[in-house]
């Protein structure tokens, strides 16, 4: 090849670089800020799962009773590092879902789904792009999904008298191969994809969306303020449609297994869906919204922000 075919080809290959490592990098900051609110969401929507609570034939009362309280009880009962347990893994998941989500949507907006000749994104287009980079960036995070989950519940475990199942990623990640096959990894894909794909609908097709049409029918100029708002927009949208298939994904995620790596409450996906709405009623599907709103909306935040001025200070032009 000639250099000017080295110099073009380089060109074309380091945006795709800068932009995945830029979205990794603005995750990863975002988790660490609100890592402690995913926690508590976690400890919410585990308590009152299946046989989980029964004693001696008596049914316990749930622990917590709210976001505040069960993040007072664990910095009480745990200590307050223990609210970040499992953020390691929370990062490597985000490394390869927020790095590869976001580098798949803009190149499926630019190059194959391709916008209006008036430079729009259709909605619907924004719509499938969105799903498809979401479900495709969760299917190759899942493993790390799997992790952090099993990490988080180990203080309660703990508190218990219950003995560890980890005792860090590493150990973690060997024991579930060594239970379950590499398929164990994946143990739970199908409702943390699912999960992805409504997430992603909300959060990157919401921030998209919103934020072009500020630009286009506002004189507000494409800044913080612009960023700020489609961002709070599209945490909103992401909670409602996400927390649904988050409950059922981390139930399923959270169950003990067989030998073989089989479920032992639940059979499915939707198994763990029929069961929770026969036995706690519909809205136990958004057990723990608020915790998941209040942390995606200040998550949304801190990402959008970050990744905008990262892109600016990169000289690579606005999302």
């Amino acid at each position: 090849c000639s250099e000017p075919d080295n110099e073009l080809q380089e060109n074309s290959r380091w945006p795709r670089v800068s932009k995945f490592t830029l979205s990794a990098s603005a995750a990863t900051v975002a988790e660490l800020v609100t890592f402690p609110l995913d926690l508590t969401k976690t400890r919410l929507q585990i308590q009152g799962e299946g046989g989980s609570q029964q004693h001696g034939g008596n049914v316990q009362p749930p622990k917590y009773r709210g976001m505040l309280s069960t993040a007072l009880g664990i910095v009480r009962e745990e200590g307050p590092l223990k609210l970040w347990q499992g953020v390691t893994p929370a990062i490597y998941r985000h490394i390869v879902y927020s790095g590869g989500r976001m580098l798949a949507y803009e190149q499926l907006r630019e190059s194959v789904l391709g916008r209006s000749e008036d430079g729009v994104f259709p909605v619907w287009k924004a719509v499938i792009g969105s799903m498809i980079s979401g479900a495709l960036g969760q299917f190759i995070a899942s493993p790390t999904d799997l992790v952090k989950v099993q990490m988080q519940m180990e203080g309660r475990r703990r508190l218990e008298g219950k003995p560890p199942r980890v005792h860090g990623v590493y150990h973690a990640f060997t024991k579930i191969v060594a239970e379950g096959g590499i398929r164990g990894l994946w143990a739970g894909w199908v409702p943390n994809v699912q999960r992805a794909a409504l997430v992603n609908l909300g959060d990157l097709m919401t921030y998209d969306t919103v934020k072009h049409f500020l630009l286009r029918n506002t004189s507000i100029p494409d800044n913080s303020i612009c960023h700020g708002l489609a961002s709070i927009c599209s945490g909103l949208v992401a909670a409602i449609m996400g927390t649904p298939a988050d409950v059922v994904k981390t139930r399923v995620m959270n169950q003990p297994r067989d030998s073989n790596g089989r479920g032992l409450l639940y059979k499915s996906s939707t198994d763990c869906l029929v069961q929770s709405v026969r036995k706690e009623g519909f809205f136990s599907l958004y057990k723990g919204f608020l915790p998941t709103w209040f942390r995606m909306a200040p998550w949304s935040l801190t990402f959008w922000l970050t990744f905008e001025q990262m892109r600016r200070a990169m000289g690579i032009s606005s999302f």
